[in-house]
């Protein structure tokens, strides 16, 4: 029984590596996009070494197959459709690894409308009717903060909306 040299064999270890783990990569991919720091997190999480996984990253940023931006705004895109508010996003983002410029651009660039947000996520929650006491409103503010909305977006919730019956447009 003949044997290869160690250094075919390791040069064929590190390069079967080098595919698994850009086939790993490429899985996570396929199901949802992730962020650089995410997406090496769970491939290091997975056995991978820690060079290999970080080549791999690399190579898929240089490619285009892995792209911060689209992560970003898919992120928040989804988290918005969810009821979250820029403030619990960004945060969300910021314990992911992505870089606050990143997290600051595609916020200003989303095109949510966080009032409406804001009060689709109290009407979910409590319904159409307006809070009826200080506690009761109280309360549902402190869900708003919880979801991520700003105090600004918190008040707006709560006043007349442009589909409630109660707001006149004649004024």
């Amino acid at each position: 029984m003949r044997r290869r040299p160690r250094t075919e064999a390791g040069f064929a270890a590190a390069e079967a590596d080098e595919r698994t783990v850009r086939t790993a990569a490429l899985a996570l991919l396929a199901a949802r996009d992730h962020g650089q720091h995410e997406l090496t997190e769970r491939l290091l999480r997975k056995g991978y070494g820690a060079r290999v996984v970080e080549a791999t990253v690399a190579t898929l940023v240089q490619e285009g197959v892995l792209r911060e931006e689209r992560y970003v705004e898919q992120y928040i895109v989804h988290h918005a459709g969810r009821g979250h508010g820029p403030m619990r996003i960004r945060m969300e983002l910021r314990e992911k690894g992505v870089a606050q410029e990143a997290i600051d651009e595609a916020l200003k660039a989303a095109e949510t409308d966080w009032v409406h947000a804001a009060r689709e996520a109290r009407r979910r929650k409590c319904g159409l009717s307006r809070p009826g006491d200080y506690r009761e409103r109280a309360k549902q503010a402190r869900f708003l903060q919880y979801r991520g909305f700003s105090s600004e977006q918190i008040r707006a919730a709560f006043g007349p909306g442009e589909d409630e019956p109660d707001h006149d447009h004649s004024q």
